[in-house]
């Protein structure tokens, strides 16, 4: 399987005395603006997932609706996962992933949690990426039981911008 973590676009800053709880902050402007650019870049590499999974809060399911639309992918089959919230546990995540009878599934959720699943699948000890606001890596998963895969590329939001017509 082909999975590709997403992590969410630039949101409102959770110090703001004026930013909703947490699991309400949304995409900023900008962060709607950087989002909707990368996608389309991401969209240039002829991706095409057959699932889209995103975390529950609420920035992460505004990134994966602009990725969605990048993608040609309609918006109403999204699933929501709580094991891509952010204190979740990536065995979680990669348990319910095994589930799924697709070959490329992209996925919307958070940092650290994203990060931990990389190093988690590809056997390393902490994390050693750190994916930025609206970056995308793929991972090609070998193994499930226990996790196991080749991370194949990481790309910066900049980069995915680049791309984009």
């Amino acid at each position: 399987m082909l999975l590709y973590l997403v992590r969410h676009g630039i949101a409102a800053s959770k110090t703001d005395p004026a930013s909703p709880p947490d699991a309400e902050r949304p995409l900023t402007p900008k962060g709607i603006e950087k989002t909707t650019t990368a996608a389309r870049g991401l969209a240039e590499l002829h991706i095409r997932p057959s699932v889209l999974i995103s975390s529950p809060l609420l920035r992460a399911i505004q990134t994966a609706e602009i990725f969605a639309e990048a993608l040609g992918f309609p918006i109403t089959r999204i699933r929501r996962s709580d094991n891509l919230a952010p204190q979740s546990k990536p065995l979680l995540f990669f348990a319910e992933v095994a589930q799924m009878r697709a070959r490329e599934v992209m996925c919307f959720g958070h940092a650290p949690h994203l990060d931990e699943a990389i190093a988690a699948a590809t056997s390393r000890g902490p994390a050693f990426t750190q994916l930025k606001k609206g970056g995308v890596a793929l991972l090609d998963i070998e193994s499930f039981e226990p996790p196991r895969a080749l991370l194949c590329w990481l790309y910066t939001p900049k980069v995915l911008r680049r791309l984009a017509p």
